[in-house]
């Protein structure tokens, strides 16, 4: 075996001309068409090779890796990655990545754009124009919301968070608050023109509130009912981050009741499944997960997962440090005395 080309798997039909970098390395094990892959699925498929490029419709944790014996690297193409089981990862000596950065901007350009649309009634307009109804145009039609000069509350204050700060501060003259696990320096502070403020106070304060803050089972229903009814009734709510950090029935009840004025989504607690309860709403915009989807974006992510797997492999120039690792130095202390791998006791260097 020790002829053996090493084997890499990937998820779904990516950019060809990009993935076919792997071949330079590697034996590609391509999925030729879309596939909603099982648990049982993506077990059989690892088991077989040494890397895989998934994406964030594939989940992998301690079940799936259970008979990998040659697994070493998992690439994500997504900057969020809770469809891996990192510290199960880690254990079994299986370096992780991510693709942070490359889709900083073109995610917040959708966010801002989700603002817009659901405070300024954009698809509730172009529903209401399509169904004949402009005849019965008034003065009062369609009011909403200002976006300029206003009040907009960021809860996560990570790279997006702060490309959305400066467009809504330096674009559009608006206030911006933000809270976030840590304060950013008082230089960034002044930079993005936002102000730290808590939780609760953002709640009350912002007229839009925009959540770009990783999920985690600490703040799973971030925003809940109750943090809904601290809201302003004529405020927004835009999620691009994670499904799970929103209560969507009790988002749906605030909707239709008159709590909220307007919601914009691109992300779902159970996607793709929307909740019916959502879909019926008028007064919210549904975006089906597109926050990196530009074409330059979603090329430079594909590029960044491949260069990572080449590299958490030991090829290419960065050859053993993949760019954008996320669990290395949990690797690194299962490589320092050996770990027990899917039942086997392995020397990971010697794989």
């Amino acid at each position: 075996m020790a002829d053996r080309r090493p084997r890499v798997w990937v998820s779904q039909p990516l950019f060809d001309d990009i993935v076919a970098q792997l071949e330079a390395y590697f034996e590609v094990v391509p999925t030729v068409e879309v596939t909603a892959h099982s648990s049982a699925d993506i077990t059989a498929r690892l088991g077989g090779v040494d890397g895989a490029l998934v994406t964030l419709n594939e989940s992998v944790g301690a079940a799936e890796i259970a008979g990998a014996a040659h697994l070493r690297a998992i690439a994500n193409v997504g900057v969020g990655y809770n469809n891996l089981d990192v510290e199960a990862l880690g254990a079994a000596g299986i370096l992780a990545s991510n693709t942070p950065d490359v889709l900083t901007e073109t995610t917040a350009d959708l966010g801002f754009a989700l603002l817009m649309a659901a405070a300024r009634r954009i698809t509730e307009s172009e529903r209401w124009l399509r169904d004949g109804q402009w005849r019965q145009w008034s003065f009062t039609t369609m009011l909403g919301a200002d976006i300029h000069g206003a009040t907009l509350g960021i809860v996560g204050m990570g790279r997006i968070g702060q490309a959305i700060a400066r467009r809504a501060h330096h674009g559009f003259g608006m206030k911006v608050l933000y809270h976030n696990r840590s304060r950013l320096p008082v230089a960034l502070e002044q930079d993005v023109g936002a102000v730290y403020t808590g939780f609760e106070e953002l709640l009350a304060r912002a007229d839009h509130l925009l959540l770009v803050l990783p999920y985690t089972p600490h703040n799973h229903h971030l925003v809940d009912a109750a943090a809904l009814a601290k809201m302003k009734p004529t405020a927004t709510l835009v999620n691009i981050a994670r499904g799970g950090l929103v209560d969507e029935l009790a988002l749906a009840d605030a909707l239709a009741n008159g709590r909220l004025a307007a919601a914009g989504l691109d992300v779902y607690e159970g996607e793709p499944q929307v909740r019916p309860e959502l879909l019926a709403l008028r007064n919210i915009v549904l975006t089906p997960h597109i926050g990196s989807a530009s074409l330059a974006t979603r090329r430079a992510m594909v590029q960044l997962a491949v260069d990572n797997l080449i590299a958490a492999l030991g090829h290419g120039p960065d050859a053993g440090h993949p760019a954008s690792a996320i669990n290395a130095d949990a690797v690194a202390a299962a490589k320092a005395g050996g770990v027990t791998v899917r039942g086997k006791k392995t020397d990971l260097d010697k794989r």
